[in-house]
C-alpha cells in the first residue's frame, strides 16, 4: 500500500473509531468518554489534511516551486498541532464542567469494553502509519502516527481510571480522567506545533549531516577541503549544500565529474537527501 493508500485507511478507520467512540459515550454519559470520541474528531481531520498534504508534495517541481511541494508536510503538521490544542482546550472546559455538576453514570462496564475496542483499532492504525512512515520518510505519516498513539495511551488512561472509579464508585474520577486526557492532548498539540515549526524555519538536521560527514571523510584524499555544510528538511526530503576545495590542477570536465560523482553517492547511500556542491580554489592559508 503506497502513502495515499495508507492516509484513506487512515480516513476511514478514523470516522469507524470516531462512531464507536461516541456510541460509547451515548450509552454511559460519561464525559471523559466523549472527551475521548472528541479527540477523535480531530484525528479524522488531521488524516485529511494528512492525505491532502501528500497529495500535494509528490507533485514534481514547477516554475514557482523549484524545490519541490514537499513543505506542504510541514504547513500541514503545524495545522494539525493548532487544531489538537483547540481540541485540548475544548476537552478541558467539558471536564470542569461537568467536575462542578458530577452525573451518574450507567452502562459504563459496556462502555469501556466498546472504548477499548475503538483503541486497539486505533492502535493497529498507529502502527500501519509508523511502519510507513519509516519506509517513506513522510514527516506527515511520521505524525499522525504519533498522534493516534498518544490517543490510544490516552484512551487506555481514560478506562482505567473509568474502571477504579466504577469499582469504588468515585464519580469525580470520571471528569478528572477528561482533565488528564485535555492535559496530554494540549501537550501533544503543543510538540506538533514546535517540531513542524521548526521544518517551516529551515532547522539543519545534524543525523543528516553527520552521515555526510563520514562519506566525505571516506573520499578525504581526492579533494584539498570542504566546509559550509548546510542542511534543511522539506516534507521526506532533506536538501543539503557543501563547498568543495579542489586540486587548482584539475579541468573543468574533472573538477565536474568528481562533485557528480560524490553527489550520486550521497543521494545513493543517503535516501532524500539532495546534495549541491558548490567547487572552488584551495583557500589561501592565512601568513
Amino acid at each position: 500500500m503506497d502513502k495515499r493508500g495508507i492516509a484513506v485507511t487512515a480516513i476511514v478507520g478514523g470516522v469507524a473509531i470516531f462512531c464507536i467512540k461516541l456510541y460509547s459515550y451515548y450509552i454511559s454519559g460519561s464525559v471523559a468518554l466523549l472527551s475521548d470520541a472528541l479527540e477523535s474528531i480531530v484525528n479524522i481531520v488531521a488524516s485529511i489534511m494528512m492525505y491532502i498534504s501528500i497529495r500535494i508534495s509528490e507533485q514534481p517541481p514547477d516554475d514557482n516551486h523549484r524545490y519541490g511541494h514537499q513543505k506542504i508536510e510541514n504547513i500541514s503538521s503545524f495545522i494539525e498541532g493548532a487544531l489538537i490544542l483547540v481540541a485540548g482546550a475544548l476537552i478541558g472546559r467539558a471536564a470542569v464542567n461537568r467536575l462542578f455538576e458530577p452525573v451518574t453514570l450507567v452502562s459504563l462496564d459496556l462502555a469501556i469494553g466498546i472504548s477499548l475496542f475503538a483503541t486497539a483499532l486505533n492502535g493497529l492504525l498507529s502502527w500501519l502509519l509508523m511502519n510507513k512512515a519509516e519506509e517513506t520518510r513522510s514527516m506527515a505519516l511520521e505524525g499522525d502516527a504519533k498522534h493516534l498513539f498518544s490517543d490510544v495511551v490516552s484512551s487506555i488512561g481514560v478506562a482505567f481510571g473509568l474502571f477504579i472509579g466504577r469499582f469504588l464508585g468515585i464519580l469525580v474520577l470520571d471528569p478528572l480522567m477528561a482533565m488528564i486526557v485535555a492535559f496530554m492532548v494540549l501537550r501533544l498539540g503543543i510538540g506538533l506545533v514546535y517540531k513542524s515549526g521548526c521544518g517551516l524555519m529551515d532547522e539543519s538536521c545534524p543525523e543528516t549531516e553527520e552521515k555526510i560527514r563520514k562519506l566525505m571523510d571516506r573520499h578525504k584524499n581526492q579533494f584539498v577541503d570542504y566546509h559550509n555544510l548546510k542542511t534543511r528538511r522539506s516534507g521526506d526530503r532533506v536538501f543539503a549544500e557543501l563547498h568543495l576545495s579542489l586540486d587548482g590542477s584539475l579541468s573543468v570536465q574533472e573538477a565536474h565529474d568528481f562533485t557528480d560523482h560524490l553527489e550520486w553517492d550521497v543521494e545513493n547511500e543517503i535516501p532524500g537527501v539532495d546534495l549541491t556542491i558548490h567547487v572552488e580554489p584551495p583557500r589561501k592559508k592565512e601568513t
